[in-house]
């Protein structure tokens, strides 16, 4: 949310309306996880608070079956959260402009280059007929 801004504030989140309502009309039973939703106004907890809140989002990731990270900029903390992701056997579906970087190459399922890409993606039907197959192969490989 904060990407590489120098100063306490929240960069433009208003992608993450165009993919809930997308996902709200195409994918009606997803369960959406959005860490913007759940704390809006964590650029003003304090250092124990912001701790507890980063750290718990963090393990947050590695719990959900999917991970959308929406990288126009780089971010250390969509970073960690495709970390530990990874670590847990979730796919994750990546969109950014960085499609060479290999901290994103090598710890995502899918890499799209724009937000219009993955709004294609969940509108076409691919969210509901191709991704839980795929999603169920990754937590499984992930188990062996």
């Amino acid at each position: 949310m904060q990407g590489q801004r120098l100063d306490n504030q929240i960069g433009n989140q208003s992608y993450r309306t165009l993919i809930s309502s997308a996902l709200q009309t195409y994918v009606p039973t997803a369960e959406v996880i959005d860490p913007w939703t759940m704390h809006p106004n964590s650029v003003d907890y304090d250092d124990d608070k912001a701790r507890q809140t980063f750290r718990e989002l963090v393990r947050l990731a590695g719990t959900a079956d999917l991970l959308l990270a929406y990288i126009p900029r780089m971010s250390m903390g969509s970073a960690m959260e495709m970390w530990e992701a990874f670590q847990q056997g979730v796919y994750i579906i990546t969109v950014t402009p960085h499609i060479h970087h290999w901290a994103i190459r090598h710890t995502s399922d899918e890499v799209l280059p724009d937000l219009e890409a993955l709004l294609v993606m969940i509108e076409n039907g691919r969210f509901q007929n191709e991704l839980p197959a795929l999603i169920q192969q990754k937590r499984k490989a992930a188990t062996i």
